[in-house]
């Protein structure tokens, strides 16, 4: 019983303090900057953004590109499809800025089973500067994007990321799908990259086109069912670090469904079970249900009160979130700690769907074969 009890103990104190230092590394990454300036003699770069229907706050998001403050840049907007609903609105914003380099790109190139990168492709092919920037359809970046993403930029680098932090969410399953992304996904994604183990996310992919060129283009993502973990994996084969952006951008979330948030999270766990399989088995153990289990069995084999002890535990975990919450200037309203916790107890849920399947939804249709298929919208 002793020995149980001493594991016990140890497994709480350990989740614990990777729990709080990081959120504390987080928070230091996260933290508001003032807004960079671009030399004159920046490099160029073309910014791809492949497109696929009108997001929430679409066109705030794709006006943002027309806004960048930069002094050689291009925009490529990718599209599938001639008959796309966001077509008319990239075109009226292309129209309405002459003096910005934009493009529309109409087509797809099958080099893959991931239609992402399928409509990135046109997109590389057409790329003109050295650095090429992926950036998703739905994430608000600001005038400054594009000198924040190259000042990630150090020797040896081969990609640079971010993950993206939610914003603007409505009701309680937008504030869930904050809970997930802010101070839980980018949380773990900044601390293990603060320790030099960096990891692409498909928001943000910004390359050297020598370097991407080098192991066969954009068609070497195609190596992985999801692009991102193929960036890491491919830069990393080249001996090249995956760097994440300080701090990271905004995604605006609007309303949510809770089938919504599911089925996008359990298309993630699977991609990561599918590409990563080794580290997504501690998974289980990353929210608040093993640790704050394993505080409630070690003070009662200690003949503590599991009232006080679980008390003060969850009381200093849930407050180190609202520290880094507050400390990024992150939303939080009065249903976000109530989002904390619901996203909490989906998780062990989340990690079996994760590992028991491979089918996932995305973009409202079911899609097979996870194993072969990388989406990350």
């Amino acid at each position: 019983m002793t020995l149980i009890a001493h594991a016990a103990t140890l497994l709480s104190a350990i989740m614990f303090s990777l729990h709080v230092v990081g959120m504390a590394l987080t928070a230091w990454r996260a933290r508001p900057m003032r807004p960079l300036q671009a030399a004159p003699d920046a490099p160029g770069v073309t910014l791809v953004r492949p497109l696929c229907g009108v997001d929430f706050d679409g066109q705030a998001i794709l006006s943002a590109a027309f806004s960048l403050d930069y002094p050689k840049f291009e925009v490529l907007f990718c599209v599938e499809r001639a008959d796309d609903p966001v077509v008319p609105l990239v075109t009226q914003l292309i129209d309405k800025h002459p003096n910005v380099d934009a493009r529309l790109l109409i087509g797809t190139d099958h080099i893959s089973d991931n239609p992402k990168l399928n409509n990135m492709a046109k997109g590389w092919r057409m790329a003109r500067y050295e650095f090429v920037c992926f950036t998703d359809s739905n994430l608000m970046i600001p005038p400054d994007y594009l000198q924040r993403v190259l000042s990630s930029w150090r020797e040896g680098t081969g990609c640079v990321s971010a993950p993206p932090v939610g914003g603007k969410a409505e009701g309680l399953f937008g504030e869930l799908e904050c809970a997930f992304l802010n101070s839980f996904q980018a949380r773990w994604q900044f601390a293990v990259d603060t320790l030099g183990f960096g990891f692409a996310q498909g928001k943000t992919l910004c390359f050297r086109r020598s370097d991407l060129a080098s192991v066969g283009g954009v068609a070497a993502l195609a190596c992985e069912p999801a692009e991102d973990a193929a960036a890491t994996k491919v830069m990393r084969g080249l001996g090249k670090d995956v760097r994440l952006v300080d701090p990271p951008f905004m995604q605006p979330l609007g309303r949510r469904e809770l089938k919504s948030v599911w089925n996008r999270q359990v298309r993630w766990a699977r991609l990561r079970r599918a590409t990563f399989p080794i580290l997504y088995l501690p998974e289980v153990m990353t929210g608040c249900v093993g640790p704050f289990l394993a505080t409630a069995l070690a003070a009662y084999l200690h003949d503590l009160s599991i009232t006080l002890v679980l008390g003060c535990y969850a009381a200093i975990w849930y407050g180190s979130e609202a520290a880094l919450v507050w400390f990024a200037g992150w939303q939080f309203t009065r249903l976000t700690p109530l989002s904390w916790l619901l996203r909490d107890l989906m998780l062990p849920a989340l990690w079996v769907a994760g590992l028991a399947g491979r089918d996932f939804v995305w973009r409202g249709d079911a899609v097979r074969r996870a194993a072969s298929t990388g989406l990350r919208g």
